[in-house]
């Protein structure tokens, strides 16, 4: 979800009041997901760069993700939607109040069915990947597991949340195109949609013109298909 701080720089604002604009945009296309039938979303909501990012921006974060989720969760909850966050939350750095709020906002919506949002914090895709090589290492030294045997479904277990889905469809806003670190493991197969539009502005309508080119592709997942051979010349046979 990119672009907050030029969509407030443009305006005249600091940056925390593009963060603030954001939250509109995300429940608008929480709900446009709803709308289209979207099981899973996965929200990039910070990540382990951002960190690097001033003081006070970073402090406004993670008061703004408190406050949002005590304000939200309820309505998250009516909607049937599930919240699940992926990330190093354990990261001395996290407020401990955001961690317990993270932890209600989970408990609150777990047995919710209709669609589950993912919300991706303290996140990196390589931090990811070598937490599951961690885990698998740790495996192997224990005995619980033959190193022999480890191989892309042993890889994918060991992540975040191994239930979720790999993603059909990734969107970047603003113009930016790069994955950034986001869902490395699970992107290799994923279609990639790049908008100008900045996050504070994008919505529901955004959201379907995206889901629309996507269901314009064909996916052959290194797979290929021949054409089928035609008369020649204009003559048949």
């Amino acid at each position: 979800m990119d672009g907050n701080g030029r969509w407030a720089n443009a305006r005249g604002l600091p940056r925390t009041a593009g963060h603030a604009q954001g939250e509109p945009a995300l429940f608008d296309v929480i709900h446009g997901a709803l709308d289209l039938g979207i099981e899973w979303l996965t929200a990039y909501t910070f990540s382990t760069e951002n960190w690097s990012r001033s003081p006070e921006e970073v402090e406004f974060l993670m008061n703004f993700n408190i406050d949002l989720l005590r304000r939200r969760r309820d309505e998250l909850d009516d909607l049937d939607v599930r919240v699940v966050f992926i990330g190093e939350r354990d990261d001395p750095r996290v407020p401990d109040q955001l961690r317990i709020e993270m932890a209600a906002a989970e408990g609150l919506t777990e047995d919710n069915t209709t669609m589950t949002v993912v919300f991706a914090f303290n996140y990196g895709g390589r931090a990811e990947i070598a937490h599951a090589a961690r885990r698998l290492a740790e495996a192997a030294v224990a005995a619980d597991v033959d190193p022999r045997e480890i191989d892309v479904d042993a890889v994918a277990g060991q992540l975040y949340l191994p239930e979720m889905p790999d993603p059909e469809l990734i969107i970047r806003t603003s113009g930016e195109m790069r994955i950034s670190n986001f869902l490395l493991w699970e992107a290799a197969y994923a279609e990639f949609v790049f908008t100008p539009v900045l996050w504070p502005d994008f919505d529901r309508n955004e959201l379907a013109r995206c889901v629309d080119e996507y269901r314009r592709r064909e996916r052959r997942f290194g797979g290929a298909t021949d054409a089928v051979a035609g008369p020649r010349d204009g003559t048949s046979s």
